[in-house]
């Protein structure tokens, strides 16, 4: 009983908004679109001076500096398997060689920002 008096109140002022839209539409179906229209104007307006103004979040710094230490290490990855080519003779010698195939090291990964200071307490492994 205690939830149908809230539920009333609000499906009766629904039903006033969705009556008053309709008649709205009927009435001045143009006045209607430049309600609407300006109502997403203002609110994109306030919603840009908002994001422009509001500080900025450390997600956003963090994420910037990985996207800016991507690009360098990319930029150097590419750097450096250009100057790498192939020679003819190295080929054949390739392909005579029949070892274990050494595993890529990471070192292309740069560290943006960490806990640098924590120690870690390796009595307890």
């Amino acid at each position: 009983m205690k939830n149908r008096i809230p539920f009333l109140v609000i499906g009766i002022v629904c039903l006033f908004a969705l009556i008053g839209l309709v008649s709205s539409v009927v009435s001045n179906p143009v006045g209607f679109m430049q309600n609407i229209l300006s109502l997403v104007v203002i609110g994109l307006l306030i919603w840009f001076i908002v994001r422009r103004f509001s500080k900025a979040s450390p997600e956003r710094k963090e994420q910037k500096a990985f996207v800016k230490a991507a690009k360098r290490s990319k930029k150097r990855q590419q750097h450096t398997k250009g100057k790498i080519l192939p020679k003819q003779g190295a080929q054949v010698k390739t392909a005579t060689f029949k070892g274990k195939k050494r595993s890529a090291s990471s070192a292309h990964l740069t560290v943006i920002e960490g806990k640098k200071s924590k120690k870690k307490n390796r009595a307890t492994f």
